[in-house]
């Protein structure tokens, strides 16, 4: 009888343990989310001040700057602090895509090139971009910790019983990972 009270408090014990695990991995998780929605919001707030300076030297680039203008609104009405993983990792596509295409038009500009606001604004982008580098990985290392914990066994038993799944990796797509090179 004493035994088979040993071994339901040690599972207990262990079912405790492991479900504190699993919420401190997913909180971990969510927090590094939450580092990606910043960086995205600081280079969503980044792009408005690059095309105003090159809308005074690029005023046929309509199109663009209107595509721009629009996802800038999109992302103001969104929460990014609360959406998930899959819109996060769009956004920064759309983003990356129109940056692209901003330095592909800056290119055609020697003057924008040299004028020292945009220069300043360059080097901005580009530590923004190695900030939200770091901020994808620190993610991923959480979403894989978390997933190998509610997968493996004997902590998968303890996740489904409780609900926790796998969490989404933040995937880039091809184009964005040839993010605009700032080059001076």
């Amino acid at each position: 009888m004493m035994i088979f009270f040993v071994i339901a408090f040690v599972a207990i014990l262990y079912l405790i343990a492991t479900y504190n695990r699993l919420v401190s991995l997913s909180q971990q998780v969510k927090e590094s989310r939450s580092g990606i929605a910043t960086v995205l919001k600081q280079r969503f707030d980044l792009i408005p001040n690059l095309v105003e300076t090159v809308k005074g030297y690029a005023k046929h680039e309509k199109e663009l700057f209107e595509k721009v203008t629009k996802l800038r609104t999109q992302v103001q009405k969104l929460d990014l602090d609360k959406a998930d993983t899959k819109t996060l990792s769009d956004l920064a596509q759309q983003s990356s895509s129109l940056l692209q295409r901003l330095m592909v038009v800056v290119e055609n500009y020697p003057d924008l090139k040299a004028s020292e606001n945009f220069k300043k604004l360059q080097e901005t982008l580009e530590k923004i971009e190695e900030k939200l580098e770091r901020a994808r990985r620190f993610f991923n290392a959480n979403v894989r910790e978390y997933n190998k914990a509610v997968l493996t066994f004997p902590s998968n038993l303890v996740a489904s019983m409780f609900g926790f799944r796998q969490e989404e990796y933040f995937q880039i797509s091809k184009e964005e990972k040839e993010t605009p090179k700032v080059e001076f």
